[in-house]
């Protein structure tokens, strides 16, 4: 019996946007997670609101956007609502990649068919799944060239990982990474670094093998890295950690459109001078950004000299400056010099812990944070 071929529906306009947010449910009183998402969504009202596996998550979905500024206008939008009904619950939301203080073993699995499916397949492994994590979907003009965008922001795992990072602690230990969430996520077999392919045939064929094999049912169990989403026309970035505040997503959602306007124009030019790098190069670079965040040296690939990855960044937005004034992302730049330059969640976390020697300060710093960068942004667009 012949395979069904995978069909990808490509976007109306290339290179719109959409984002997924994964949001921690606290107590107001203990700000430890607490089993009541679905509380704050039937008190919300919005079908942005969605579950996920655990009870203690919010999954916060934008709609289809052109641009960061309509991100940021769905984002604040919703997390207003959501951070509103929670403060009527008597609950918190909290924004980062784990939460310190938080064991897994406590967590409630949501009562769905899938999700008891996937437990059962995954045992132990997808139990510990109590991580948080963006997701950045890019809209793909056809399958091929979602395909060779795929390919390209491949190299950018490490980077937005950096900027992004926000789990140095797991089960109320200090683990010494500066992202531990991607840790978690690599101990599956469909997660972590993609299979690289040339286009969607050579896609399609690998697909078919997962398919056979039972591998995986569908393409909503290939969790990798980065994917592409044939459903929604998209590549989906899936690497980072959930940033600590609104203004920090909206940084990095930036970043990675900006990546994708300059190769839409520099296709050519890239292939001249960077072909995909060998698997061991990737892995190698992602695995420097989770252990040393912004201060990674990474590898790149016309002199295999390691170079900081904070540097490299800051290269890359003056290759771009030209699409960041078209697109008006000035402030949006500034937000990712500002990270580079003061640090990330991770170390902020780090500097109170280091300081005060308690997790629940940290967990108090990482609610602060939520709730003061949403009141900034609705207060600024408001005045």
């Amino acid at each position: 019996m012949r395979n069904k071929p995978l069909v990808f529906n490509p976007s109306d306009h290339a290179l719109t946007l959409g984002v997924e947010l994964e949001l921690q449910v606290l107590d107001e009183s203990t700000l430890l997670l607490t089993p009541l998402a679905k509380k704050i969504m039937d008190e919300a009202k919005i079908t942005s609101l969605k579950k996920e596996f655990f009870q203690s998550t919010l999954e916060l979905t934008t709609g289809v956007c052109s641009n960061v500024q309509e991100v940021q206008v769905d984002l604040q939008n919703f997390l207003s609502k959501a951070h509103e009904s929670a403060i009527k619950l008597g609950l918190k939301i909290s924004s980062t990649g784990t939460h310190p203080e938080a064991d897994y073993r406590d967590r409630t699995i949501t009562p769905t068919r899938r999700y008891y499916e996937l437990a059962d397949h995954n045992q132990w492994l997808i139990r510990r799944m109590a991580v948080y994590g963006m997701h950045i979907h890019v809209g793909m003009p056809s399958a091929d060239e979602a395909i060779q965008f795929n390919n390209f922001l491949l190299h950018f795992v490490p980077h937005v990982l950096a900027l992004s990072a926000s789990s140095p602690f797991w089960q109320r230990m200090d683990t010494g990474l500066a992202a531990a969430r991607p840790t978690i996520f690599e101990s599956m077999p469909t997660c972590g670094l993609p299979y690289v392919v040339k286009d969607w045939k050579q896609f399609q064929k690998l697909y078919n093998s997962l398919i056979q094999s039972k591998s995986i049912a569908s393409m909503k169990d290939l969790w990798w890295d980065i994917r592409p989403s044939p459903t929604y026309g998209t590549i989906e970035l899936r690497i980072c950690d959930e940033p600590a505040t609104l203004q920090e997503a909206l940084a990095i959602v930036a970043f990675v459109h900006l990546l994708a306007h300059w190769y839409f124009d520099h296709p050519k030019e890239w292939r001249a001078k960077r072909k995909t790098s060998q698997r061991w190069m990737l892995r190698e670079n992602k695995w420097r950004a989770i252990r040393f965040g912004l201060d990674a040296q990474i590898i790149v690939q016309h002199n295999k000299k390691p170079v900081k990855i904070a540097d490299d960044i800051f290269h890359w937005l003056e290759q771009f400056s030209t699409h960041a004034k078209s697109l008006g992302y000035e402030s949006y730049v500034e937000a990712v010099e500002e990270i580079l330059k003061n640090g990330n969640s991770t170390q902020r976390q780090l500097e109170v812990f280091n300081r005060t020697n308690d997790l629940h300060e940290v967990t108090r710093l990482n609610v602060m944070e939520f709730e003061s960068a949403l009141f900034k942004l609705t207060f600024s667009e408001s005045d």
